[in-house]
C-alpha cells in the first residue's frame, strides 16, 4: 500500500508592536513539539538568506526614507522567497509551520499604516504567496500604548518602532477589522493578559487542527 503524506498545519502568529509574540512563539513551540508533530518556525521578513538581508535594509533606522511602495515590494520579495524555500516545502512534507507574522503583516503595517491600497496588496499576495493561506491566524491584540510601553524596554528602536502613535493605531485597526472578516480563520487574543493566560488561549485555539490531524 502506498503511503498517502498528509499535509502540515500552517499557524501564523500577527500582532502589533510589545504583543508578546516571541513569548507566545516560545510557548506554542513546545506545546506543539510536545504533542511529538514535526514543527518548523520562521519569521517575516527573514527565515531565509534573502528574507534576512531584507530584514535588516526594512528595519535599520537608517532607512528612513524607503518609500510604502518600496517597502512593500521588498516585504514580499522576502514572503516570495520564504514560501517556496521554507514554508511550501515544510507543508508538503506533512510538518506543521508556525510562522511570526506573514500576509496579514502587510495589510495591516504596509496597507493600514503606509497607506498602500489592499488591491495592489492582494495582487502581490496572489502573485507571491503560491495560495499558501494560514489554517490559524493568532492575533495578540492590545492598546497601542501598553504596546509601546512594553516595547520601549527592548533596546534601540528599529525604522518600525519609532514611527508615531497614529501610525499604530491605524496598524491595530486594520489587524482588527481583518480579523472581524475572516473569523473562521482568525482568533483574537487579549494580550494584554499574563503571558501564561495567553498562552492557554492559543493553546485551546490549535485543538481543532489537532482533532484534525488525527481524524
Amino acid at each position: 500500500m502506498t503511503e498517502t503524506r498528509t499535509r502540515g498545519r500552517f499557524i501564523t502568529l500577527e500582532g502589533g508592536e510589545g504583543a508578546g509574540k516571541s513569548t507566545l512563539l516560545a510557548g506554542l513551540h513546545r506545546h506543539i513539539a510536545g504533542r511529538g508533530v514535526a514543527l518548523v518556525q520562521t519569521r517575516e521578513p527573514g527565515g531565509t538568506v534573502v528574507g534576512e538581508a531584507v530584514r535588516a535594509i526594512v528595519l535599520d533606522p537608517a532607512a528612513r526614507g524607503l518609500a510604502a511602495e518600496t517597502e512593500l515590494l521588498l516585504m514580499f520579495a522576502s514572503r516570495a522567497q520564504l514560501v517556496r524555500e521554507v514554508i511550501g516545502p515544510a507543508l508538503a512534507a506533512g510538518q506543521w509551520v508556525l510562522c511570526d507574522r506573514y500576509v496579514d503583516a502587510s495589510y495591516a503595517y504596509q496597507g493600514g499604516g503606509r497607506g498602500q491600497p489592499a488591491a495592489r496588496i492582494a495582487e502581490l499576495e496572489r502573485w507571491a504567496c503560491a495560495g499558501l493561506v494560514p489554517d490559524l491566524t493568532l492575533l495578540l491584540d492590545l492598546p497601542v500604548a501598553t504596546g509601546r510601553a512594553r516595547a520601549a524596554g527592548r533596546g534601540e528602536a528599529d525604522r518600525i518602532e519609532i514611527e508615531a502613535d497614529a501610525f499604530f493605531e491605524r496598524v491595530r485597526s486594520s489587524y482588527r477589522a481583518r480579523a472581524a472578516a475572516e473569523p473562521g480563520r482568525f482568533r483574537v487574543l487579549d494580550a494584554a493578559r499574563p503571558p501564561e493566560e495567553v498562552l492557554r488561549s492559543a493553546i485551546a485555539a490549535l485543538a481543532p487542527l489537532f482533532a484534525e490531524s488525527a481524524a
